[in-house]
Parts: structure tokens; C-alpha cells; sequence
């Protein structure tokens, strides 16, 4: 799995809007920061709040976030929390059992953080990232699934696609669940969309031996359209660089970006960090500690995705990501966001 074409990464904007060249030849006379793909984030600037400590379906910790910017949803991704008994199960199950089984609640939120709808995924993996893709009038799910236990948890292998229904339950071979195999040497798959120029980006762990030690974290750009046809010809392969806790991963144009940090221990700024990377070059471009509300009880980071706040001005993007906050067993989401260019 290598780089290819690289310059196709610039193809264009979902809709079809002309771009400049990935390698730097963007117009200086763009209208928006999106038209030009080698435009990055400032990591540096301000955060934003878009939900202040709203509360999921569950009470657990959110673990990842997604949005389908045409119909104004928030999705967020949490493990199934301890002592829960879903119908068709025998007996309440343990949060350590969940865990390791890979048993998710996805939430719906509406803009205001309103929660419009859930679903649970049973066996489909630890939640890191997901994707929504809007179709028509309702959105389908981007997942990892398939999890296999490691280290107290679960982790999907493979990927799968499905509609978001409200109150679903769903397993791996349910039939409205489609699963994809990027490569059959790798595992820990997980997604994000790139909403503004039309690309999945996809983290997988390549190497690993038997008993899950070892192995290589990476990142592989591919074309949406060609995914949904489960066809994984990268655009971009990049290697994982040095980082704490993992904790989320986007993309936009030319730029993956990543999340890591922990939640408090004894540092009350924590150690929260945004990095970015060129998908041509595969090296970091800016890594920046995030001091954005320090304040937060429990401020853990939690999840990392594109937002187009306004559908009609698809290149006006934000980089969103999570913090999860509160106290055990009543966990709260907040999500921030910076929508500054340098």
C-alpha cells in the first residue's frame, strides 16, 4: 500500500468545484478557505464551543463524533455502559463485558444538542472514529466492526456501512449491515469522512503479531465513491507519527489531522494536542497544545471531525472535536471547534 496519484487528492470539491494543484498551486484569489486544499487549520487560534456538556444517550464517556452537515445531525459514538440488559439479552451485562465484546450506542443530536435518536451496535469495536455519509433523507454510518478482544477491549477489523434507525439494535451480520474489508493483513480499522472534497480517510494497524503487540498505526486516503464500491486504492499512505493517548483523527484537503491527551490526572490544562500532517509528504506540519476550556471537570479528549455549518457554503469547514467531561457514571459531552485558516 503506497502513495498513488497523489495529485488527484485535488480532484475536487464534493459537488464538482475546480481546484488548484495539491503540490502548492492553489489560487491566492480563492473565495473561501476550502477552494484551496493546501489552506490548513490554525491550530493555534482560539477554540469555540458548538455543545456545551450535553448529555448522550448513555452515561458513559463520548468517544468519537460525526456529522451530516446537510441534514444538521450530530452523531456521537460511546461504549454501552455496566449493568444495561438490551432486549433479546439473557441478563444485564457488565461494562468490563462490554468493553470487551465492542458494544457501542451511537447518538443522534440535532444542532442545539438535543437528542434526536440512538442505535447500538453489539460487537462492532471501541468507537475511536466513525463517519456519517447523507443520503437522500436519512444518513448512513461509517464503523469499524467485527471487533476482536485485546487489552480489555474490543476492535473492529473490517469496516461496515448501514442506515442510521432510530432505536436499532444491530449485530456485524445483520442484514442491513455491510461489511468491507480494506486489506486482509490489517486490523484496528476506523474512518472519517472528508465532506468537503469527497474523501474517506482510514486508519488501520498493519504488522501486529498474534497476540496483538507490535504492529504499525497508519493513515490511507481513498476517494468516497471508490470505497462504496469496495475498491481501497489509496490516494495517500502516510505513517502514524509520534503522539500520546490516541484519541481521533479527519481530514481536510491537502491535511490529516490527529487528537491525543488524556484526561485530568494532575496538570489542570491537561495534555490535549491537535496535530497536523501532509498527506504529500507524510510529515507533521504544526502540533499544538490545547488549552481551550480548562475549566472542564473530567475534561478528557474525545473524537475529531469536519463540520459545514451551513450546507449552502460547503467550503466554510470547521475542525470539531470532543471533550468528554463529568463525573462517573454520568458523563456529559462538549464539543469545540476552530474554524481560523493559516
Amino acid at each position: 500500500m503506497h502513495r498513488r496519484d497523489l495529485l488527484r487528492i485535488a480532484g475536487g470539491v464534493a459537488g464538482g468545484a475546480a481546484l488548484g494543484v495539491l503540490s502548492g498551486a492553489g489560487s491566492a484569489a480563492a473565495s473561501a478557505p476550502g477552494d484551496d486544499p493546501d489552506l490548513r487549520f490554525d491550530l493555534a487560534a482560539p477554540g469555540r464551543v458548538l455543545l456545551d456538556r450535553v448529555a448522550l444517550h448513555d452515561v458513559t464517556v463520548l468517544q468519537s463524533l460525526a456529522f451530516d452537515n446537510v441534514h444538521g445531525r450530530i452523531y456521537t459514538a460511546q461504549l454501552i455502559s455496566g449493568g444495561r440488559q438490551l432486549p433479546g439479552e439473557d441478563a444485564p451485562v457488565s461494562g468490563a463485558q462490554r468493553a470487551l465484546r465492542g458494544d457501542l450506542c451511537v447518538t443522534e443530536l440535532d444542532l442545539t444538542g438535543t437528542v434526536t435518536g440512538h442505535m447500538y451496535l453489539l460487537g462492532f469495536g471501541h468507537g475511536v472514529n466513525f463517519a456519517a455519509e447523507p443520503v437522500g433523507g436519512g444518513v448512513f454510518l461509517w464503523t469499524e466492526t467485527d471487533a476482536v478482544a485485546e487489552g480489555g477491549n474490543g476492535w473492529g477489523r473490517r469496516l461496515a456501512r448501514f442506515r442510521f434507525v432510530d432505536g436499532a439494535i444491530v449485530t456485524p451480520d445483520s442484514p442491513e449491515v455491510r461489511r468491507l474489508t480494506p486489506w486482509s493483513n490489517v486490523d484496528r480499522t476506523t474512518c472519517g469522512i472528508d465532506p468537503v472534497y469527497g474523501r474517506m480517510v482510514l486508519r488501520y494497524r498493519v504488522g501486529a503479531n498474534p497476540d496483538g503487540s507490535g504492529g504499525q498505526f497508519r493513515f490511507a486516503l481513498f476517494d468516497l465513491s471508490d470505497v462504496r464500491r469496495n475498491t481501497f486504492l489509496p490516494l495517500a499512505d502516510v505513517a502514524q507519527p509520534v503522539l500520546g493517548t490516541f484519541q481521533g483523527f479527519t481530514s481536510s484537503g491537502r491535511y490529516l489531522y490527529l487528537l491525543d491527551g488524556n484526561s485530568y490526572s494532575t496538570a489542570p490544562d491537561g495534555n490535549t494536542h491537535l496535530t497536523c500532517v501532509d498527506w504529500l509528504t507524510g510529515e507533521v506540519v504544526a502540533r499544538q497544545y490545547v488549552t481551550d476550556y480548562a475549566e472542564l471537570p473530567f475534561r478528557e479528549p474525545e473524537g475529531l471531525a469536519i463540520q459545514v455549518p451551513d450546507p449552502s457554503r460547503p467550503l466554510e469547514a470547521r475542525l470539531c472535536w470532543g471533550f468528554a467531561t463529568g463525573v462517573a457514571g454520568a458523563r456529559r459531552a462538549t464539543i469545540m471547534y476552530k474554524d481560523a485558516y493559516v
